[in-house]
Order: C-alpha cells, then sequence, then structure tokens
C-alpha cells in the first residue's frame, strides 16, 4: 500500500515538472521547443502549411486568326509575346495575402502552335522567412475574330471621306500623298478597332474612302486642313435607330486649293504668293512689295494659278548690284539680267518662276528654305 502511494506521488511530481516545461513555449503542431516563427509553430511546420502563390493548370487565350491580335481585358490588341505569358500568369495568379518582396521569374516552353508551358519561379518573404517555389501552367491559344475583322467582314462603315480640288482635278501625286497622311495620323494615335478602312477607291474628280468611325473622319479632315488647306463640308443621314437613338452615317466632303503653299496666284489682277493657311482662307504676300493681306476660301476661288512652286527655278548669280543681278538662263544657257526682288538681302541665290514666258524674281519666304537648313 505505501509502494502505491510513493509511485503516484512521483507521477504526480513527474507530470508537474513536464507543465513547467511546456509552459516555455512550444510547436502546437510537432511540439517541438522554440524558437517558433507564427502562431505558435516552428519553422518547418510553417512551411509545410504556406503556400506563396496558386496558378490554375491551364490558362486560354484568344488570336483573332485574320489579323493576328490577342484579347486581354476583353480589348483586341498587339502584344508581344514575353508581354502575353506576364498578363496570362497575372490573369491566374493568386499570392499568399501576407507575402513580401514578391517577384517571378518566367521561361516559356513552346509545345506547338498552340499551347505552350511556362515554368515560373516565385520568390517572397512570408512571416520572415524565404520562399522559393516552381510551378508550372499550360497557355491554351484558341481561334476568335475580332470587332475590327467582323465589322469589315460585313462591310461596316460609319463615314464616307470624298477627297476633291476646287476647280481642278487632284494629281496622282496629291492623292497618294493625301492617303498617306491617313496612315501617317493613325500611326501617331492610340489604336482603337473602329479606326479600318472598309474600302477605297478612285472616282469621278476625287478618291473616296469608306471609314469605319466618324471620329477617325472628322481628326483626319481637321489634318488634312491644317497641312494642305481647304474646307470641309459634313453632311449626315439617318439609316436607322437602336434603343432609340438614330444611327446616323457621316459624309465628309474635302475641297483641296488648286493651289498650295509657295504657289504663285493672280488674284484682283495682281501676282501674290501663298504664304500659309488660316483657319478660313490663307495668308497671302504681294510679289511687288512687301504686303499681305488674309482672304477668305470663298474669296480665294475666283484666284488663277500662275505658277507651281515645284515648277520654280532656283539660280546662282553670277553678280549683282542694289536693283538687278546677272544669271546664266537655263534654257538657252545665255546671260540674262533680271530685276531683283524687293526683299533681297545679298544672297547669290535667286528663285524664278516662269510667267508666260517670262522670268519673274520671287522674294524668298519660309517655304523655300530647306528643312535641313532650317535645323
Amino acid at each position: 500500500m505505501n509502494y502505491m502511494r510513493r509511485l503516484k506521488a512521483q507521477r504526480l511530481d513527474h507530470t508537474i515538472g513536464e507543465e513547467m516545461d511546456l509552459g516555455g513555449g512550444f510547436c502546437v503542431i510537432c511540439g517541438a521547443g522554440p524558437p517558433l516563427v507564427h502562431d505558435r509553430m516552428c519553422e518547418k511546420c510553417l512551411r509545410k502549411r504556406i503556400t506563396v502563390v496558386k496558378l490554375s493548370d491551364t490558362v486560354q487565350h484568344f488570336r483573332c486568326y485574320r489579323c493576328g491580335l490577342v484579347e486581354v481585358q476583353g480589348r483586341w490588341i498587339e502584344i508581344p509575346d514575353d508581354d502575353l505569358w506576364e498578363e496570362l500568369i497575372q490573369r491566374s495568379l493568386e499570392v499568399h495575402k501576407e507575402a513580401e518582396q514578391f517577384s517571378f521569374s518566367l521561361a516559356p516552353q513552346r509545345i506547338d502552335d498552340r499551347n505552350t508551358r511556362l515554368h515560373l519561379q516565385v520568390d517572397a518573404i512570408v512571416h520572415g522567412l524565404q520562399f522559393t517555389e516552381n510551378h508550372s501552367l499550360l497557355a491554351r491559344m484558341s481561334n476568335g475574330v475580332c470587332l475590327t475583322c467582323t465589322r469589315r467582314a460585313g462591310n461596316y462603315f460609319e463615314a464616307t471621306v470624298q477627297l476633291r480640288s476646287a476647280g481642278r482635278r487632284l494629281e496622282e501625286h496629291e492623292l497618294t500623298e493625301m492617303r498617306a497622311s491617313l496612315d501617317e495620323m493613325l500611326s501617331g494615335m492610340n489604336p482603337d478597332p473602329m479606326f479600318f478602312v472598309t474600302s477605297e477607291g478612285t472616282v469621278q474628280g476625287g478618291y473616296d474612302l469608306v471609314v469605319g468611325s466618324k471620329s477617325m473622319a472628322r481628326t483626319w479632315g481637321r489634318h488634312l486642313i491644317n497641312r494642305w488647306g481647304g474646307h470641309l463640308k459634313e453632311t449626315k443621314s439617318v439609316v436607322g435607330r437602336k434603343d432609340g437613338i438614330d444611327l446616323t452615317r457621316l459624309t465628309l466632303l474635302y475641297r483641296r486649293p488648286a493651289f498650295d503653299v509657295g504657289d504663285v496666284i493672280r488674284f484682283r489682277q495682281t501676282l501674290w504668293r501663298v504664304g500659309s493657311w488660316s483657319s478660313d482662307g490663307a495668308l497671302i504676300h504681294k510679289v511687288e512689295r512687301a504686303e499681305r493681306i488674309g482672304v477668305s476660301w470663298r474669296d480665294l476661288e475666283k484666284s488663277v494659278v500662275i505658277s507651281r512652286q515645284r515648277d520654280h527655278t532656283v539660280v546662282d548669280l553670277l553678280r549683282f548690284d542694289t536693283s538687278a543681278g546677272e544669271f546664266l538662263n537655263p534654257r538657252n544657257w545665255k546671260m540674262e539680267t533680271i530685276r531683283l526682288p524687293y526683299a533681297h538681302q545679298g544672297e547669290m541665290t535667286l528663285r524664278l518662276a516662269d510667267i508666260e514666258g517670262d522670268w519673274l524674281a520671287l522674294p524668298q519666304m519660309a517655304v523655300d528654305i530647306p528643312k535641313e537648313e532650317e535645323e
């Protein structure tokens, strides 16, 4: 009996001693002693229970089989493959909410034309511990059709731009440079799926383009005005209704002036040179003396082009005085004398215009200076 009492007392003393030792801290999972990292867990148990990222096995994306654009967040855009892989990773990646200093590296492995395996290495700090994980997912491409190609295939359009000239037929090089200005304008703008040309071609008296956006047509019209002058005329037609709103199509008529900057024109029985365009007309300079005026497009319709700038001839003066200079006539290579323009400042070159068979010296304007010299 005494023996049993002593045994119980020893067991009780041993239990009390253990409780005193456990009071110093232990891992609630495995019972290991300090150090403990987080929520009374040791580093080994914490690492087993934390995953820095969760990643789906497969992610799908759509590429337009007509033009190659990729759908990203509801928009069809042109995107390099490296940027596309990162977009797909971020689309399917779920990061631990306690992760800090998160970073990842990506290595694509192409399987075939439609499938690419993306290998991902993730680095982050969670609860003070450095974690490194390796994951992979399959990027699968499917064919689609973007909004632009869908509408092009259906001959969709919102506006027609008509290129014409006032009082003459547009020349081939003028049509070419105006058409090129549209591509130049679009290249400097943010991409828009509606900025496309449905059809285009030469018509009687000019050139017509059928485009997918009214705003694109209006922007190009302003661009044409700023570069070549002229005026615009807009007309609208109602083609239907949707959700109680009229659906309209725009016809934009652009008339390019019969003359260009630098040309010599006869206006009110006097010779002038076109200096620059204004909002509602042009600024013209008199050839005889230092005088310039602004003229509306309506008044300029009465003018006549006497000499185009591209037909002018630049000659070297052999000698000159205050009022006249001598040069070799390029027609017959004979010495001739010509009256100098009022603005001559001693330059050794002279711009000549053929006015009804006679040479006329022109005062220098900003348009005559090559861009290389301006720079």
